[in-house]
């Protein structure tokens, strides 16, 4: 069963004064995209920062994305799973090792809730900004009043901007979304680390025309950041332990 499954690989990495004092509980869990979506929100009134590592590949989609968007044939011949998220927004590739994949979940009435749910993702925004600084990355975080939707955003979620989330020389780089329940948030946080649109929109049920134009404009809205990390060309050589120093760079910004 996958709740059985999911408490034998879950794997205590953090805490303490590791993540902002004793408020967070840190920890990594290893299984399918699916499984990890499907688990039950934390519900014992404390933060939670989860390391999601995927076991495959899936194609993630928005909560009120159509299965239509999918081109079914593609999927099959690459043996993706389609998976669908409870948050909105648009699709999502999440590939091991191409995706750093982290959820933070807070209580209702935690001192960083926020009723506003434009502004409730800016300390999110804050923490991926500082942990890629920690990474030797500088970067943005994109203001309540600064969205940057485009034609392709409700399709592809590295296709536009929302507030919260983050971008390196004016390209995205985290994609943050989130979901609420009587317990709390949980946001969902993807980081490129390689980014390679095409493998996304061969998936996706566009003719030609429509699919040259989406990786065209992915390619200049979205950058990996492993090659930067590396301070390295815009490549994938970059360190096989980028997702390690990503996480621990991320715990030690955690609010206190």
């Amino acid at each position: 069963m996958v709740g059985d499954r999911w408490r034998a690989e879950a794997l205590v990495v953090g805490g303490g004064a590791e993540t902002g004092g004793d408020r967070w509980r840190a920890e990594a869990r290893v299984a399918t995209p699916a499984e990890l979506h499907a688990r039950p929100f934390q519900a014992k009134g404390e933060r939670l920062v989860t390391w999601c590592r995927p076991s495959k590949p899936a194609l993630v989609l928005g909560s009120t994305q159509p299965c239509s968007v999918v081109d079914v044939a593609a999927v099959a011949a690459a043996s993706i799973e389609v998976v669908r998220r409870r948050s909105g927004g648009g699709a999502v590739l999440v590939v091991p090792g191409d995706v750093f994949w982290v959820d933070l979940f807070i209580p209702r009435h935690d001192p960083l809730w926020d009723d506003d749910v434009v502004r409730s993702s800016h300390w999110v925004g804050e923490v991926w900004r500082h942990a890629l600084e920690r990474a030797g990355v500088p970067a943005s975080m994109v203001p309540v009043a600064a969205p940057a939707c485009s034609g392709w955003s409700r399709l592809a979620c590295f296709a536009g901007t929302a507030a919260g989330e983050v971008e390196v020389r004016g390209c995205k780089v985290v994609g943050v979304c989130q979901r609420r329940s009587r317990d709390g948030a949980i946001f969902h946080c993807a980081a490129l680390i390689a980014w390679r649109p095409e493998d996304l929109v061969r998936l996706l049920a566009l003719d030609a025309p429509e699919g040259r134009d989406l990786v065209a404009h992915l390619a200049g809205s979205a950058i990996g950041i492993g090659p930067l990390i590396a301070n390295g060309p815009a490549s994938d050589a970059y360190p096989s332990d980028v997702e390690t120093l990503l996480w621990e760079a991320l715990v030690s910004s955690l609010p206190s």
